[in-house]
Parts: C-alpha cells; sequence; structure tokens
C-alpha cells in the first residue's frame, strides 16, 4: 500500500534536496492553490536553505500579478487556471529570486469553484529554469486530481517536486510519466 501523499510529498522534498545540491540548483516556488504547502515540505528538509531560496504564495488573483508580474492580459484571456499563467509565475518567481530553478502551481482544489472547463481537481503546474546566459525557459502542464481538497493539494504539490527532479534529470515534466 503507498504511504499517505503528505508522506510521499516529504520524500519528494527529501529527494528534491539531494538531486539540487548534486547539481548546484537553487528552487524558488509560486504557489497558489497550495498556498505554501510545496514551500512547508521543502523547507521540512534540514539544509534546505543551502538549496530553496524562497516561496511566493499567490493565492489571490490580484497578488499574481503584484508579486510575480504576471500580466493581467494573459489571466483575463487564459484564466487564471492555465498553463499560461503557471508559467508566467514561474518566470516571475525566478526573476524575483536567487534561484535556477521554479516551480508555480495554480488550480482548483475544492470543494467548489470548478467549471466544466476547468473542473475541481484541476491543477496547472509551471516550471522554469533560469540559464546560463541569464534567459528564463518555462514548460507546464495540466494534471486532473480526483479526491478531497487536500488530496489534490498533495498532489499537485508531489508532481510539482517530480517534475523538479525530472528537469534536472534532463526530462522534461511535460513528458515524464504522472499518474493524475
Amino acid at each position: 500500500m503507498p504511504a499517505p501523499l503528505m508522506q510521499q510529498l516529504e520524500l519528494a522534498a527529501s529527494l528534491l534536496g539531494s538531486i539540487a545540491a548534486e547539481h548546484r540548483h537553487v528552487i524558488v516556488t509560486a504557489e497558489s492553490l497550495t498556498g505554501g504547502l510545496v514551500s512547508a515540505a521543502i523547507t521540512s528538509v534540514a539544509g534546505s536553505s543551502a538549496w530553496f531560496d524562497r516561496g511566493f504564495v499567490t493565492y489571490a488573483t490580484p497578488s499574481k500579478t503584484e508579486l510575480l508580474d504576471v500580466d493581467p492580459e494573459v489571466i483575463e484571456r487564459e484564466g487564471v487556471v492555465s498553463e499560461a499563467v503557471a508559467k508566467a509565475m514561474a518566470r516571475g518567481a525566478l526573476a524575483r529570486s536567487r534561484a535556477t530553478l521554479a516551480v508555480a502551481l495554480t488550480g482548483v482544489a475544492g470543494p467548489s469553484g470548478g467549471t466544466p472547463e476547468k473542473p475541481v481537481g484541476t491543477v496547472c503546474i509551471g516550471w522554469g529554469e533560469l540559464t546560463p546566459d541569464g534567459d528564463i525557459v518555462t514548460v507546464a502542464r495540466t494534471i486532473h486530481v480526483p479526491g478531497s481538497r487536500e488530496t489534490v493539494r498533495q498532489a499537485a504539490g508531489i508532481v510539482a517536486l517530480q517534475g523538479l527532479m525530472a528537469y534536472m534529470g534532463g526530462t522534461n515534466p511535460r513528458l515524464m510519466p504522472c499518474e493524475y
């Protein structure tokens, strides 16, 4: 039987720390639906200050523009729960930190707030990398997590951290296996 999701999230954070330190990456998070859950899992790892710079919690839509410079027109055109916004959040987090890798999450945790196009459990995750040339490259994917609000948030966090590890291993997180 698999470990509870929160234990899996903490294990993923611990593994991320080992890989980030090995690859000399520094991580930043930008979280909406997870509300700091991913940052909390990361900072529960002893020594994480060596590879984690900071976390932005941009739960309310205006905070994404205010703190991460997400273009309001992108939010209006694509919706706040979109790959475009997740990528913009990752880009903004990298631009406002000393990190080399970012992960950003936006979605509908539930139990309400979903729409037919973006039902409860829809999560968009963006990953970003600051290249040696100073450019920021981003990718994103959308997952659909069934279950309770906490299940959605915890599973999204696991996929987000797995994506960072895939990225450091040379795999595009859009292409990594995912059960959601």
